[in-house]
């Protein structure tokens, strides 16, 4: 190519326009780099409202842009941000209106680890911070629940081992089932379907939703932030029963309790009938000592009531009402006596004992509330300290060893004590009239 000196000048031949160096340098690009993986850390990353996502890769020395077409950026199975280091496949190219050269990204990986690793990762730290792990939230199961529901396929080994379990543990037991695809795409949207239509259904105690083991993009479906909140707003306590007991994943620390295994969630949503019978014998008598020492407490004091100087003149009614604690001291060990005879011989049907158990133990309790309640109002009108307590006085004689309760009781010129609720002093009956009543100090005087 020739070169001419113009005005001390040294040009080509050609002049070139900008655009038509553009495009020079961006078929070069095309066809020197048309499918390049590129190493970096991303930074000044920003996803525009059109879905489009855009930011830069740089190294120590250099920094290149890219940009990922919303096509491109929903196959991203993790959430790209700055600060990560990434390996992005994509062409070299030039942007024409700014003369920039940039990569346009296909695909991206992070680097050291997989993208759903990453990703698991990722969203199991969101909903930590949010508080959906917490021990506090979780729920208890319930004690004998009549049914339950599972969520899960209805062709594959979970169900199986689930239903055997729990035919050779209570076979009356109710299972509700929720067929759902556990693998492979719309197997998250199943599976949020099934938890929401199983909370509500009635009767249902408690879920089970789970699959059996595989690898990370087997289970993934259960590592989807739907099912997460699916199983956090669950009305009824959830079960997560994926895998084998090496597989965890987001819906087990969600979920109330986190079984190894689809067997072993069987397992823990009822006991047996030994063991509920167990847990009834232990409640019964812990129930019978509350009942027992409570009753105990109570007549000791009565029996201190009765034993103060205030209460001499009221021993008879005392003495009626602590003979009345005997008497429901010595029902309640009867009931409860004749109550746990009777479940012994009931172990086959536990769970009909279980529950005349419960009506017989609430009405019992309830009866000896009520009588408690009784007694302590009838208490509390013998007591003078009540009214006392309120801004009245009681009035002694003797230096305080005689109740003073009526005015014949008092005569002129005697010294008498008066007693607060708080405090006391002494006084000298200057005069007496034993006609005026207390009312009426209180009736208004007439104009």
């Amino acid at each position: 190519m020739g070169i001419t000196k113009t005005e001390g000048l040294a040009i080509k031949d050609r002049v070139y326009t900008v655009s038509e160096v553009s495009e020079i340098v961006k078929t070069a690009l095309e066809v020197a780099l048309p499918q390049v993986w590129v190493e970096g850390e991303v930074s000044g990353h920003k996803k525009a409202a059109s879905g489009h996502v855009f930011f830069s890769l740089k190294d120590e020395k250099s920094v290149i842009k890219a940009v990922l077409w919303q096509s491109a950026a929903r196959k991203v199975a993790f959430d790209l941000k700055d600060g990560l280091q990434v390996v992005c496949r994509g062409k070299v190219s030039v942007y024409e209106p700014r003369g920039d050269y940039q990569l346009y990204v296909d695909q991206v990986e992070p680097k050291g680890k997989g993208a759903l690793q990453l990703r698991f990762e990722q969203l199991k730290e969101k909903l930590r911070a949010e508080g959906l792990f917490d021990e506090a939230r979780k729920r208890k199961l319930p004690l004998r629940p009549r049914t339950i529901g599972v969520v899960t396929s209805p062709t594959g080994a979970a169900i199986r081992d689930i239903l055997r379990v729990l035919e050779r543990r209570y076979a009356r037991l109710r299972v509700v089932i929720y067929p759902a695809r556990v693998q492979g795409e719309g197997a998250a949207a199943e599976i949020v379907e099934g938890i929401g239509a199983l909370g509500i259904w009635p009767g249902i105690e408690v879920l089970i939703v789970g699959r059996g083991g595989g690898s990370i993009e087997d289970l993934w479906a259960f590592n989807e932030e739907p099912v997460a909140r699916a199983i956090a707003r669950s009305p009824v306590p959830v079960i997560s029963a994926v895998g084998h007991e090496v597989d965890f994943t987001i819906a087990d620390f969600v979920a109330d309790l986190r079984a190894p295994t689809p067997s072993a969630a069987a397992e823990m949503v009822i006991a047996t009938e030994e063991a509920f019978v167990e847990r009834i014998d232990g409640a019964t008598r812990r129930l019978a000592d509350l009942l027992r020492y409570g009753l105990r407490d109570r007549r000791s004091g009565v029996d201190g009531l009765a034993r103060h100087r205030i209460f001499q003149n009221f021993q008879v009614r005392l003495a009626n009402l602590a003979r009345r604690v005997d008497e429901l001291e010595t029902r309640g060990r009867n009931v409860l006596r004749a109550e746990r005879q009777a479940l012994a011989e009931q172990k086959g049907a536990a769970r009909l004992a279980a529950e005349r158990l419960a009506n017989v133990l609430v009405r019992t309790v309830g009866e000896h509330r009520g009588a408690w309640e009784r007694l302590a109002a009838s208490l509390h009108a013998l007591s003078p300290l009540g009214v006392v307590k309120k801004g009245y006085a009681i009035v002694w004689k003797e230096g305080g060893l005689r109740l003073a309760g009526r005015i014949e009781d008092v005569e002129p010129g005697e010294t008498v004590t008066v007693s607060y609720f708080k405090g006391e002093f002494g006084a000298r009956v200057e005069a007496i009239d034993r006609k005026k009543r207390l009312e009426s100090r209180f009736l208004k005087e007439g104009p």
